[in-house]
């Protein structure tokens, strides 16, 4: 399965164990990875600005992500009305990408989950469907 995993999982990951660094490992493990200009750009800045991670180890963290395609950014943002214009280049990389789902902990593409291709997903649900559960 092509999975997108949003900024936001992804600086989780990175930040704590728990479900997050479980999607991801999962992911890199079992299934391919859509990783975008876009979302490695987010991904720098938040290790930089949030966790206030040193330069050696936002280098660290990003060499989990050598040898993987990167999906350019797209030339414009996906049309759906989001609050966050950002998340909006986060949803055409996914389909660019040709993610079969987006992995996300952000409640404004959450919401607009039943609207937007591809599926939007938390990482609960994720989980869920990994494991063979039911989702919504």
């Amino acid at each position: 399965m092509k999975v997108c995993l949003d900024t936001n999982v992804l600086v989780a990951a990175f930040a704590a164990r728990g479900l997050c660094a479980d999607v991801l490992r999962t992911v890199l493990s079992e299934h391919e990875l859509v990783y975008g200009e876009v979302i490695r750009t987010e991904f720098r800045r938040a290790l930089k600005t949030k966790l206030k991670l040193p330069v050696d180890r936002i280098a660290s963290a990003g060499a989990v992500f050598a040898g993987l395609a990167v999906v350019p950014k797209p030339g414009a943002p996906h049309p759906l009305e989001l609050r966050d214009r950002d998340d909006r280049w986060v949803l055409v990389t996914a389909l660019a990408g040709g993610a079969e789902v987006l992995v996300t902990g952000d409640e404004d593409l959450l919401i607009v989950a039943a609207q937007a291709p591809p599926p939007v997903l938390s990482p609960r649900e994720y989980w869920q469907l990994l494991r063979g559960g039911k989702v919504r």
